[in-house]
């Protein structure tokens, strides 16, 4: 997994990350601008899913259409999504277009049309996308129970709420346009088939100022609670479990992954074989290790009936309990070859791994290679994972059900 890291700095502060990738035609590019849900102002929660939205309305020299049929025209595919701390917009598309698709984003990032009408749409769009999770409670369970669980704001919904996104103007989105989409915190990653020095070129021309600005810290609050129930009238329970567990840049991280990989790493994982295969408790259930710069959790769903939900969640919090009575040699290797496979997969696409370069760059000031990942991964074992499950007892559960019947949590 050999590979190499393209960086440069410009002078404004914004970063600039590339990662080549060979016998690849397509390329990868994302701005990560320092805007997401927990930067907001107090009362503007959902806003990030409108000013994602709303840029793309019109930019530059050209109309809502316009832009999108040049957009559509470079063959791009687009991705983009809020977070806790950033908004990221970008795409995937074949090489040739890159610069073309370039010159685009800067207009869509620092010249937006932001016309009245338009931020209407976007705005009942994002109402609507909030109205839609009514359909969707597992979606909406796990929303909600990363809001309960880290401390205020970190865990405010990217969604929004529907009283606020009313409530928001488009003076207020151009606010925090104008405040949060900063040059200075701005990441960019490209990963796939690209010239380094030609992108820094562009980059430069387009996005070079000489003002630095920052943005100021959150302040933490408290978190919500230990225990949520919404009521629907639904025939299932939705569980969203969450516990704290340690963070990327902790000595332990690789003993988390692969503890949680035990946990819920495949068919054969605890909680699959315990919760649903012997007793029939649940129709799906799984775990994954989540993280924010601050803080980090395992999070667990599991979709019952109402009859069955209590012991559900009894059996779960009993399977996170006992995890670090006893792991056999088979399970830590089964775990170990399923993160390694997730690895491999991921190195195999341009999309992932501009978002993973940054993601490291944003968390821990660096990017890790592969090799330095899988050799991590590696290095684990029974022992260490143990060691590092009792060192680190789960507690604490914070829990969130959505379903006509609640639970009790001990």
């Amino acid at each position: 997994m050999t590979e190499k890291l393209d960086k440069h700095i410009l002078e404004n502060g914004m970063v600039l990350l590339g990662e080549p990738m060979e016998g690849v035609a397509s390329v990868a590019f994302g701005f990560i601008l320092p805007a997401g849900a927990a930067l907001l102002p107090e009362g503007c929660c959902g806003a990030g899913a409108v000013v994602s939205d709303w840029i793309f309305r019109g930019a530059g020299d050209k109309s809502s259409k316009e832009l999108g049929d040049a957009l559509d025209g470079l063959g791009l595919h687009r991705a983009g999504s809020v977070g806790s701390s950033h908004i990221t917009v970008g795409a995937a598309l074949e090489a040739g277009n890159l610069a073309q698709a370039l010159d685009l984003y800067a207009d869509i990032i620092l010249k937006p049309s932001l016309k009245e009408d338009q931020f209407e749409l976007a705005r009942q769009l994002a109402v609507d996308g909030v109205l839609s999770l009514d359909d969707e409670p597992r979606q909406k369970v796990m929303l909600k129970l990363r809001e309960r669980f880290y401390p205020s704001p970190l865990g405010r919904s990217p969604a929004g709420e529907i009283a606020e996104l009313k409530a928001l103007t488009a003076e207020n989105a151009k606010q925090i346009i104008k405040d949060n989409f900063n040059l200075s915190q701005t990441i960019f990653t490209v990963a796939g088939k690209y010239d380094f020095d030609t992108v820094c070129q562009q980059i430069e021309k387009l996005f070079e100022t000489k003002q630095q600005k920052t943005i100021e810290s959150v302040t933490l609050g408290s978190k919500a609670g230990k225990y949520t129930h919404i009521d629907n009238d639904g025939a299932q329970v939705h569980i969203g479990l969450m516990t704290e567990t340690v963070k990327p840049t902790d000595e332990d991280y690789y003993n988390a992954r692969v503890a949680v990989s035990v946990l819920s790493g495949g068919m054969s994982a605890r909680l699959f074989t315990k919760v649903r295969e012997e007793r029939g408790l649940c129709y799906a259930i799984g775990a994954r290790y989540h993280c924010l710069k601050d803080a980090a959790g395992i999070m667990c769903y599991a979709g019952t009936t109402p009859d069955k939900a209590q012991e559900t969640l009894d059996v779960i919090i009993q399977q996170f309990d006992k995890l670090g009575d006893e792991i056999s040699e088979e399970e830590i290797q089964r775990a170990k070859v399923g993160l390694e496979s997730s690895l491999i997969l991921s190195s195999e696409s341009s999309s992932s791994r501009a978002g993973a370069i940054a993601s490291d760059y944003y968390i821990l000031g660096r990017v890790r290679s592969l090799d330095e990942i899988k050799n991590k991964i590696e290095a684990t074992s029974v022992d260490s994972v143990l060691g590092f499950l009792r060192s680190n007892k789960f507690k604490d559960y914070t829990v969130v059900t959505i379903g006509p019947k609640q639970v009790t949590v001990e």
